[in-house]
């Protein structure tokens, strides 16, 4: 049997393309080189606790197609991601709102508010920023810059902020309401039994083959008439053009078993410098207490080798040339397509990796 797509990868961009092809009428066999199903957002069941076992994941959006989509597959509670900041023991509310601003400065009405943000962001404001540092005084001013993002950001990126090109903070969301929502977007939750069971069910019916790593085993190119791939783009070209580079993370997992509540929220970031670990995760909260005990997981920012697990692209001007050139290369192959976030070295979101899949697929079937 010849398959008519060979989908290298079993995480949410292969499982949607598989099952959008599937339901198409095409042939898929999808492979993945780990042990399991899901790619980033898998979760493994630990005493009845689905445990996000690469990081949070909450599922959001305002694209009605993808949430129906998402939606064939799982039922999605009502969770909102509601993110505690923890800055050397004073608590914050994120994204920045009253809560925030109450907490900072004292002010009660919008009004106070956006007075003392205007005046934070008049001290510090400039028309160019050169950097992260400038451009995030520029948009919220120096008290909230220094408490709730500085800290963060430099544990996050391994560098000063100084350092860093002011783009990844484009904009801040600054919210005057009491709304400790962290997402604007029309629909959120998780799915109900955990993204590996949702994922599982996305993938009914089509042919999986897990431990399987597709660059030692090519081979298989030969029984599909087109390939996705879903992996790093410089491995698949034997990193012929040098390395792309990532920031990786490390987790520290522990069950604890005479604790049913350890921190009350789903997820505590830790913002400032001093403090080793990102975030804390404790998983039960994204069900609503689910389970016996409680499990909780350190977030730890970490350098990048080849390797490591690759989580965030690092989108400078020197990768951004280097991911070109790769693309140029890929752009010359007649059968393989390259998508998802290592593919096309983008961070995602989990809707945007659906509906870009959902637009892939529709290209490669027009």
């Amino acid at each position: 049997m010849k398959y008519d797509y060979l989908i290298v990868g079993a995480g949410l961009y292969g499982a949607t393309f598989a099952r959008l092809a599937t339901d198409a009428g095409k042939t898929c066999l999808v492979i993945d080189r780990r042990e399991h199903i899901a790619g980033n957002c898998y979760t493994e069941n630990v005493h009845g606790i689905n445990v996000h076992k690469y990081g949070a994941h909450i599922f959001h959006t305002s694209n009605k197609e993808v949430w129906d989509f998402a939606n064939r597959f799982a039922e999605f509670n009502r969770y909102t991601n509601t993110v505690v900041a923890n800055y050397k023991g004073e608590l914050y509310s994120l994204p920045f709102n009253m809560y925030t601003f109450n907490k900072m400065w004292g002010v009660i009405t919008p009004a106070e508010a956006r007075a003392k943000l205007d005046e934070q962001i008049a001290d510090g404001f400039k028309e160019n920023p050169e950097n992260l540092e400038e451009q995030a005084i520029s948009l919220i001013g120096k008290d909230i810059y220094e408490k709730l993002i500085k800290g963060y950001t430099e544990k996050q990126w391994g560098r000063k902020a100084t350092e860093l090109p002011g783009f990844i903070i484009k904009r801040l969301p600054v919210r005057l309401t009491y709304d400790n929502n962290y997402f604007n977007d029309k629909y959120q939750g998780i799915p109900i039994g955990g993204y590996t069971q949702w994922i599982a069910n996305m993938l009914e019916g089509i042919e999986v083959r897990t431990g399987i790593d597709f660059l030692k085993n090519k081979e298989l190119a030969d029984e599909a008439d087109k390939i996705i791939y879903t992996g790093t783009i410089d491995e698949f070209f034997g990193y012929s053009e040098g390395n792309l580079e990532y920031r990786s993370l490390r987790f520290e997992t522990e069950y604890k078993e005479d604790c049913d509540n350890y921190q009350g929220n789903a997820v505590v970031n830790y913002t400032d410098a001093q403090t080793p670990f990102t975030r804390v995760i404790e998983h039960k909260h994204f069900e609503f207490g689910a389970g016996d005990g409680t499990v909780i997981t350190h977030e730890y920012p970490a350098t990048w080798k080849l390797g490591d697990e690759p989580y965030y692209a690092m989108n400078d001007a020197k990768n951004n040339d280097l991911y070109a050139r790769y693309k140029a290369k890929a752009d010359e192959l007649g059968n393989v397509f390259f998508g998802g976030r290592l593919g096309k070295y983008k961070y995602f979101d989990m809707d945007d990796t659906i509906a870009d899949a959902m637009e892939d697929f529709k290209s490669l079937n027009a």
